[in-house]
């Protein structure tokens, strides 16, 4: 089986990242980024994606974090769209409820190679931890872009923004492994009539 990996490297005037990403890896995470909050959140969505990342990215956090969490985003989820090639074998979609302690979170997704993203869920505070709130929804979109996904994330019931943030990083992380795995019965077909993804 060919290795579905892929290396990233954005540098632009306001952010430099540098991203490895192994799809069949076993979920450890090697982060070191500017905004805390989101280095954790990475942590789980890789443990949950089994995913192996490692990944370093710096940039403009003086100003604010916006820059490094979106360019993270956009390198992230390139990575996925090169990790996955041609798709042939690939389960394709991938779903999950995750309970959070408060909160429950659907999450749904296809690897279509079209972008499509809903996200309904709210946080209390601006900001949780070092990471503005809002951008747990861009960083999502900005992801789902890029790889170029269907993405669908839905959380319910939180009252606490942690758990709300985290609940969604491992939910699309669980629905993310799910549609990438590789299918046996698949073998060397794609998950679609029309013969392309």
């Amino acid at each position: 089986m060919t290795t579905r990996t892929a290396n990233i490297i954005r540098t632009t005037n306001e952010t430099s990242i540098d991203l490895q990403l192994n799809i069949d890896g076993s979920g450890v995470a090697n982060v070191d980024c500017a905004v805390r909050f989101l280095s954790h959140m990475l942590e789980q969505l890789a443990l949950n994606a089994r995913f192996d990342l490692t990944l370093t990215a710096s940039g403009d956090i003086d100003i604010d974090d916006h820059h490094v969490v979106e360019d993270i985003a956009i390198s992230l989820g390139r990575a996925l769209a090169d990790a996955l090639g041609d798709k042939v074998g690939s389960t394709r979609y991938g779903h999950v409820i995750l309970p959070m302690d408060e909160v429950v979170t659907t999450v749904a997704c296809d690897l279509s190679g079209r972008f499509s993203y809903r996200f309904d869920a709210s946080f209390e505070y601006a900001k949780v931890g070092d990471m503005s709130a809002q951008m747990v929804k861009h960083f999502w979109g900005s992801f789902a872009q890029n790889a170029k996904i269907n993405l669908y994330v839905k959380s319910e019931f939180g009252d606490n923004d942690h758990h709300i943030a985290e609940g969604i990083f491992k939910a699309c992380g669980r629905a993310l492994r799910m549609a990438c795995e590789l299918d046996s019965r698949l073998s060397q077909q794609l998950p679609s009539t029309k013969g392309f993804l």
